[in-house]
């Protein structure tokens, strides 16, 4: 018997009027975008009022402190109210036993290594490792006072975004991932990723910090969650994710690559735009390190993905990241604009659809808008490590003899040239 289709927005139910703060739910909420005139589905319900934006409707004027707290109702999002048809089809038994999920006796122990990817993917994490003690933010602070208004706004909310979002990430890993993968290779992978995640939340932390001198607006930036609108929004749809019980490991497994992959990219690149300009040199450099990280982190999940029996149709993967699009156009564009540092938020919206359908693409699912890169620079920023290493460490820096063949590593030899 064939199963019914539903839409993402079927799958959720009307606009709650529960207001409380995030942590107080008892299931996470879902929320789609109204205001981007481009999307693909037809959604005719408002998920929050013109308040729900980080940045005031005219420029160059920043916005206000007060303007931003709060939310409207109708920001509070849409309960989780149905089981997506995948977990379903999960639960009556109609897919094949997961190999991945299956309860592998042998997962104590890592070696004999058998997933040989997950296991590379993991070294190279291993290899890339670095702390927040690492950031020199000495030259940053007489670049802040001579940013603008609405310069200073745009990063501190950008920073807002990030320090909740790695929670997000580690949430989903501690409470479900690292559970329900049974392979050793992968859990390595995602217990040294909550150890990453971690230090990307700290470094976060660390520039909210520096860069926000008034108590009041550090705290409510600290606890931008429940207190920034936009990155409200953001969050509650990672939220929905998290639970294990609604959806299916493969559909939660397309959503934090759509997280990392697509959340994250236009931040990102904004950042990057920064250090073009010759600005924050602690800020760039830390955006290079944790680029880098995430970069690595949706690599994995892709493949983790790939390696599941039980993938989802082409058109459902394409329904998620285009939903998560929408959602992020709607926040360069209308609610933390881009335009507030001087980039072209047109651009950015493509730029965030090129991410796109690269990520389409790495599931196995077409392209969905055929865009080309707006940006060529960013394609550039992977090459310019040319930093003399002896006065700063380059962002591509890897331990040296991590990931390499372990024969190669124990063997001496008298024939080496010194």
């Amino acid at each position: 018997m064939p199963v019914p289709t539903t839409t993402l927005e079927q799958q959720f139910g009307a606009l709650s009027t529960d207001d409380r703060p995030i942590a107080e739910k008892t299931a996470p909420a879902f929320v789609t975008p109204t205001k981007n005139p481009g999307s693909t589905r037809s959604n005719q319900d408002s998920v929050g009022s013109d308040d729900d934006t980080c940045a005031s409707e005219s420029f160059p004027a920043a916005p206000t402190p007060e303007s931003l707290a709060g939310g409207s109702k109708s920001d509070s999002g849409a309960s989780l109210v149905a089981k997506t048809d995948h977990k379903l089809m999960e639960e009556r038994g109609e897919l094949a036993p997961e190999p991945l999920l299956v309860e592998n006796p042998h997962r104590f122990v890592i070696f004999p290594i058998k997933d040989n990817d997950l296991w590379e993917m993991y070294k190279k994490a291993e290899a890339s490792f670095w702390t927040a003690e690492e950031i020199d933010l000495g030259s940053d602070m007489a670049d802040w006072v001579k940013l603008s208004d609405n310069e200073r706004h745009f990063i501190s909310h950008i920073l807002a975004f990030f320090a909740a979002s790695d929670g997000i990430v580690n949430e989903n890993l501690a409470q479900n991932f690292m559970t329900e993968l049974q392979s050793p290779e992968g859990r390595c992978f995602y217990g040294f990723q909550i150890a990453v995640e971690n230090i990307h939340s700290e470094t976060y932390s660390l520039l909210i910090d520096t860069y926000i001198k008034d108590s009041e607006e550090k705290l409510r930036l600290l606890h931008a969650i429940d207190t920034v609108p936009c990155v409200r929004k953001k969050a509650r749809w990672a939220l929905q994710w998290c639970d294990s019980g609604m959806a299916s490991f493969a559909e939660r497994c397309v959503a934090f690559c759509v997280v990392e992959g697509i959340f994250f990219s236009g931040s990102f690149c904004a950042i990057f735009w920064l250090k073009k300009r010759g600005l924050m040199p602690g800020l760039a450099f830390s955006n290079e390190l944790i680029s880098r990280d995430e970069g690595l982190h949706c690599d994995f999940a892709c493949m983790l993905y790939n390696k599941l029996v039980n993938k989802l149709a082409p058109e459902r993967i394409v329904e998620i990241v285009t939903n998560a699009v929408d959602i992020e156009k709607e926040f360069v564009s209308d609610a933390l604009p881009v335009e507030l540092i001087g980039m072209n938020s047109k651009l950015m919206q493509q730029y965030i659809e090129f991410c796109a359908d690269r990520l389409l693409v790495a599931l196995g699912a077409p392209k969905h808008y055929q865009t080309p890169n707006p940006f060529e620079w960013m394609e550039m920023i992977s090459l310019q490590g040319k930093t003399n290493f002896f006065e700063k460490r380059v962002g591509e820096y890897a331990k040296s003899g991590v990931g390499g063949a372990s024969e190669d590593n124990h063997c001496f030899s008298m024939d080496e040239d010194f």
